[in-house]
């Protein structure tokens, strides 16, 4: 980094169907009193269904925020990959538009990247003894998103030889020129397992700081669906374990 400016953080938020929340997200993006990096948003909005496309247009005149606007919902994973063309941050920096995660965490997942103790940060949300998802009304959702959790995070580190506590969070900081000659290719959630297990092979093994974490239900918007997903994340993950990078 260089030492007479401070880096630049690109934050990206791939958009769909986030009505309730994006713009509280955004809002605490822009009133964000960061000391050590600056940011600029990169919003990706897939052509929701509901008012989400409308709500955000209305942050096109602030200049540190970019908004791409895509014709159809490709999946997350596309968005991000859209996004990254469009970033140009020294720090790249993946946000979900819901309020789950806390913003009040940035400063902690970027600075060791910063003092250069690393180029690659995940937040876990990982609390030993605790159960991570604590979804209000949906204690069976809750447990099955737990035990999956604990299986997927076995079977990640058990490919890869890792050993980390939570490579799926949303919370993934790393430099920009970490990706550089990456070819991503998932549309969905599988994209998280692109990412970590590309950067992990690469050499980029992250450090985990712990972030705070509060499950939202299925009621509330959660987009994971449980037959498609996880057939596609075990596949994903010895699909991006055999394959050239």
């Amino acid at each position: 980094m260089d030492k007479f400016h401070l880096p630049l953080v690109s934050v990206i938020m791939a958009v769909y169907n986030e009505e309730n929340t994006v713009t509280s997200v955004l809002d605490n993006l822009l009133a964000g009193d960061f000391k050590e990096f600056e940011i600029e948003i990169v919003l990706v909005e897939s052509n929701s269904t509901d008012l989400t496309r409308q709500l955000i247009s209305t942050y096109d005149t602030f200049p540190n925020v970019r908004i791409i606007y895509q014709e159809s919902a490709l999946g997350k994973g596309n968005a991000v990959r859209e996004g990254f063309k469009h970033a140009a941050g020294d720090i790249l920096l993946i946000q979900d538009a819901d309020d789950e995660y806390s913003i009040s965490d940035y400063p902690s997942l970027i600075r060791p990247i910063i003092e250069n103790q690393t180029s690659f940060v995940l937040g876990t949300r990982h609390k030993p003894g605790e159960a991570m998802r604590v979804m209000e009304g949906e204690p069976i959702n809750s447990k099955l998103l737990n035990t999956g959790h604990h299986f997927f995070v076995w079977f990640f580190n058990s490919l890869y030889g890792t050993k980390l506590t939570d490579p799926f969070t949303m919370f993934k900081v790393f430099r920009a020129d970490c990706i550089k000659g990456l070819n991503f290719k998932s549309n969905r959630f599988d994209f998280d397992w692109e990412l970590v297990a590309k950067l992990c092979r690469k050499g980029y093994l992250p450090i985990e700081i712990p972030v705070s974490y509060e499950a939202r239900g299925f009621g509330e918007g959660k987009k994971v669906r449980y037959v498609r997903d996880p057939i596609s994340w075990i596949f994903a993950g010895i699909r991006f374990r055999l394959e050239k990078i």
